[in-house]
């Protein structure tokens, strides 16, 4: 019954798969690797790590605007939060101008009454890097 009960409790493995010429995905990418970094934060790499995530996906424009945000608000200005979301998902809003849009959705707890933050994305279609962030309020 052990063995039963424990394989009850495991959850298939997801599968993942991307497209590094696909805006959105990027995009993805980008919150995923940005979010592993927050989460395991007591890594001596993690700092370094984020840093460098921020430096290939973002512009220079995008990282003044992050670092202006998290010296007004002393919050993650990627996050828009001082915590680490559980969950993440980016979903695909449009594109026009050169431009791409996707929205960001931070999942902050479990179960059915679980917080969810909006993060509106806006990327270079060009250069496939984040020119702006901003928080859906």
């Amino acid at each position: 019954t052990a063995a039963r009960t424990l394989s009850a409790s495991v959850a298939p493995a997801a599968a993942a798969q991307g497209d590094p010429r696909s805006v959105t995905q990027r995009v993805a990418d980008f919150y995923g690797a940005y979010i592993d970094t927050a989460w395991d934060g007591s890594d001596p790499a993690a700092g370094a790590d984020a840093k460098a995530l921020k430096a290939f996906y973002l512009t220079a424009g995008a990282r003044r605007a992050v670092a202006a945000y998290e010296a007004r608000e002393h919050a993650d200005g990627v996050l828009f939060a001082q915590n680490v979301p559980v969950k993440w998902k980016v979903a695909y809003a449009g594109s026009g101008g050169g431009h791409a849009a996707s929205r960001v959705y931070l999942t902050w707890s479990d179960g059915r009454n679980a917080q969810v933050t909006k993060i509106d994305v806006r990327s270079d279609l060009r250069t496939r890097k984040i020119t702006d962030l901003r928080p859906v309020r």
